[in-house]
């Protein structure tokens, strides 16, 4: 069992997924971490206190329980990124908090006691206290298990937004994806045979590959396959051939996937962790008319900012929660104070990553 620091505020004491929290006593400093320069994570990102704002006008104060250090994270510090936000800045694209004061006028359903969860993504999560408007929020359950509510925005909403947006799917369907094990592709897994749909799922070879098959299967996978297995596996052969391909991968992966692929088919990419371009077939182009499309959850939120469908997307999402059909990837809370170690353990290795990094407060 894991001790972490004290919370600052009412909350009390108890256990939420195993760690023990404590109230914080009233310190009146919010830490931050903050980067001056683009460069190593391990290196750049600093640790910076100032006295905690007070909420004025439309104004909320927020105490943040949980933020994820995900990829997007650690690429958007070394500079490579497509965003590149002014600097200093404070990283964390993703998390949970809590109300704990609001300004005199504050409207909706933001009062202090409620979780919310930023509306934009580089909102700067990695702090223990946070000033925002309360329009730039968005309220959520407040019963839902920590590290879920942590990480629902982004990887959950991809997979969500890929499977609803781009090939009219119907039960019993199937959609075809590499990086099974990623984040997005566990939701992914998830969500798609909720929906009635099944999956093939391509996953790197590994000394433990059997065991992760099986964890993939666990919830809900329909074929596992290693790379090197897809065009030989007879359980791939035997399913229909799919209209959705999604590339996290690109590379030859990606164009393995994409070989798989119905006449018409369509495949989006969202993610390059091989560092390699996504070459098509010829034949595939002119034989099979498939189309190529990509996907940014970043740009799809600030496109549907205050749009019903967010909300209905995560009403969904949540839904699933409820009845045991979506739950968060293999994580680890990390101690706010031990933010290094959660910077060195999302950092690929091999090109693969390991369990989600999850820093609580």
């Amino acid at each position: 069992m894991l001790l972490l620091p004290a919370f600052r505020g009412a909350r009390p004491s108890g256990l939420i997924n195993g760690v023990l929290f404590a109230k914080r006593p009233l310190s009146g400093l919010c830490t931050s971490l903050v980067y001056g320069e683009y460069g190593d994570p391990e290196k750049v990102v600093k640790r910076k206190q100032e006295a905690i704002p007070k909420p004025e006008g439309k104004q909320v104060l927020v105490r943040m329980l949980a933020a994820t250090v995900n990829p997007a994270d650690i690429n958007t510090i070394q500079g490579v990124y497509a965003i590149k936000p002014t600097l200093p800045s404070i990283p964390g694209n993703e998390g949970v908090g809590e109300v704990i004061e609001v300004g005199s006028e504050v409207g909706g359903d933001i009062k202090p006691g409620c979780r919310v969860i930023p509306r934009l993504n580089a909102w700067g999560t990695w702090r223990t206290h946070a000033l925002a408007q309360y329009t730039d929020l968005i309220k959520i359950p407040s019963d839902v298990d920590l590290a879920m509510a942590a990480t629902i925005a982004v990887n959950p909403g991809t997979a969500y937004r890929m499977l609803k947006d781009f090939v009219p799917l119907g039960t019993g369907d199937v959609v075809i994806q590499n990086g099974a094990n990623s984040a997005v592709g566990q939701a992914v897994i998830q969500i798609a045979a909720a929906l009635g749909l099944r999956t093939i799922n391509v996953v790197r070879d590994r000394p433990e590959i059997s065991e992760l098959k099986q964890r993939l299967k666990d919830i809900g996978a329909t074929v596992v396959v290693t790379e090197g297995e897809l065009r030989k596996s007879e359980e791939v052969s035997a399913l229909p051939k799919p209209s959705l391909a999604l590339n996290c991968v690109s590379g030859r992966s990606g164009t393995e996937v994409l070989r798989q692929l119905a006449s018409k088919g369509v495949m989006v990419t969202y993610g390059g962790m091989s560092r390699q371009p996504v070459t098509v077939p010829v034949g595939s182009l002119i034989f099979t008319d498939i189309t190529l499309g990509g996907f940014w959850m970043t740009r799809w939120n600030k496109e549907h900012y205050d749009h019903p469908k967010r909300q209905q997307m995560l009403d969904d999402l949540f839904e699933l929660v409820r009845c045991n059909k979506l739950k968060p990837p293999a994580h680890s809370f990390v101690p706010f104070d031990s933010y290094l170690e959660a910077i060195k353990n999302a950092m690929p290795k091999e090109g693969m990553l390991g369990k989600k990094q999850i820093l609580v407060f």
